[in-house]
């Protein structure tokens, strides 16, 4: 068997465990816990409704088609993808650790894998050129593109959350800083990440990722003013630099 083809039946194989292990988590469930009943028992703000985790059906669905291009044998040399093929497979098994984690409450554990998820993300996103003056192909775009960007954005928002369920976890005290406040202070971190992306890579679907989320935060807490105005207002700016992007990308 050639050198690229093993590299390409690898990457196949990473997806299908990474989609097979995260329905496991629930279907069984692992530890007698579905995933999300372990993320209600922690009391923070930075988590959005139930159905913006349904988000994850999108990735799962731009996971499997960029497995099936990178698996095309007109993609086997093609250097991007070669480029990326050892990063994803170690994103992957970053992610099945998390759920494995996650699901037997070693929540510490967790930020480890998820470190690891986010920053080989951030390199896949990288080597692609995603957002850069390259031209791919249409299929490229689509197939490999557009879901490590929908990824990254996701994870960009897991991480903040998976931090502040740590936190919570630990009963840390914030120095002194209320809970709320913490809650805004992350989203207009996040606001910024956001604005970076929109003015170095001009990229559209990492940005509604964002919005996704904020909306979905805004939508779980209507009672609470100060974090439904702050998740909303987040929303409404990241939407703002996704009208800049597509006005900018229409001028260049």
């Amino acid at each position: 068997m050639k050198k690229g083809m093993f590299r390409q039946i690898v990457v196949v194989t990473a997806v299908i465990i990474t989609i097979a292990i995260n329905a496991l988590a629930n279907i069984l469930p692992f530890n007698g816990l579905e995933t999300g009943q372990i993320s209600d028992k922690f009391q923070v703000y930075f988590v959005p409704s139930g159905y913006v985790f349904s988000i994850w059906g999108l990735i799962y669905i731009g996971l499997i088609a960029y497995a099936i291009f990178q698996a095309l044998p007109s993609q086997r040399d093609n250097p991007r993808l070669v480029g990326i093929s050892g990063l994803f497979i170690l994103s992957s098994i970053a992610n099945c650790a998390w759920i494995f984690l996650w699901h037997y409450e070693l929540f510490a554990l967790t930020l480890l894998a998820m470190f690891t998820l986010l920053v080989s993300l951030i390199l896949i996103y990288l080597r692609l050129g995603i957002g850069s003056s390259d031209k791919v192909s249409t299929g490229e775009t689509w197939s490999v593109r557009v879901p490590f960007s929908i990824y990254l954005g996701w994870i960009t928002v897991a991480t903040i959350a998976n931090i502040s369920d740590v936190l919570y976890f630990v009963n840390w005290s914030g120095w002194g800083v209320g809970t709320m406040t913490w809650t805004v202070i992350m989203l207009v971190a996040a606001v910024v990440i956001a604005a970076l992306m929109a003015f170095t890579r001009r990229d559209v679907a990492y940005l509604l990722v964002l919005i996704w989320a904020f909306a979905g935060i805004a939508n779980k807490f209507p009672s609470v003013p100060l974090i439904y105005s702050a998740s909303l207002g987040a929303a409404i700016v990241v939407g703002l630099l996704v009208i800049f992007t597509l006005v900018i990308r229409r001028k260049a």
